[in-house]
């Protein structure tokens, strides 16, 4: 279970409790029946699995789990100055939200930008939105992770802070309530995901360094 949860999870088994007493006191205990099923999407929101890269440190993995939004040739000015590919995963409120390095490396920066909560899946949310812009450095290559809020989403977690050593799939961050990742890989590192593809953060590869 990720730590950031215990408060919302404590909260809500709280208020669970005290609407049981309540109802059941007044002869109504079919009222806490949707408190149950918001206390089991509450503990289905913030699991958080142990899991394993998959071997090879030229293999580059998934920082989210989701759905493959977008798979682009772009330049990124602000932080990398440099021309790439931007793998985009969308995750819906049902999936772990739990976020992990791509690569091993150090990190070299990390920006939070306020903004709207627009639907993470639409293009204008990197723009917009609320977002946490991590780079890596990783040999001798940069890449940029960042954390985009969605329309439900209120809050971004990091966990990682300029000149942190990281580990591939180790966890960096969470997002809360459905959002979106943008990984920007260099030009010379190859995509092996399509839009439509279902990922999982630290095990799924989702781009290959050149041998």
């Amino acid at each position: 279970m990720a730590r950031e949860g215990w408060p919302v999870i404590g909260t809500a088994a709280g208020v669970l409790g005290l609407v049981a007493a309540v109802g059941t006191a007044a002869g109504h205990p079919a009222a806490i029946v949707p408190l149950v099923v918001g206390l089991g999407l509450c503990l289905n929101f913030f699991r958080d699995p142990e899991r394993a890269p998959p071997p090879g440190d030229h293999l580059v993995v998934a920082p989210a789990d989701g759905r493959v939004v977008a798979v682009v040739p772009e330049r990124e000015e602000r932080f990398l100055g440099a021309a790439g590919t931007r793998i985009s995963i969308f995750m819906s409120p049902l999936d772990v939200h739990v976020n992990r390095n791509p690569v091993s490396g150090t990190v070299e920066r990390v920006q939070h930008t306020a903004g709207k909560f627009r639907a993470a899946f639409a293009d204008k949310a990197s723009l917009d939105n609320e977002r946490n812009a991590i780079v890596l450095e990783s040999r001798g290559r940069r890449y940029l992770m960042v954390q985009i809020a969605g329309a439900m989403a209120r809050r971004i977690v990091c966990r990682v802070a300029p000149g942190d050593p990281v580990r591939r799939g180790a966890r960096c961050g969470l997002i809360m309530f459905g959002s979106r990742v943008d990984l920007f890989v260099p030009a010379d590192v190859r995509p092996r995901v399509q839009v439509g593809d279902r990922v999982h953060a630290g095990t799924t590869v989702v781009a290959e360094e050149p041998a």
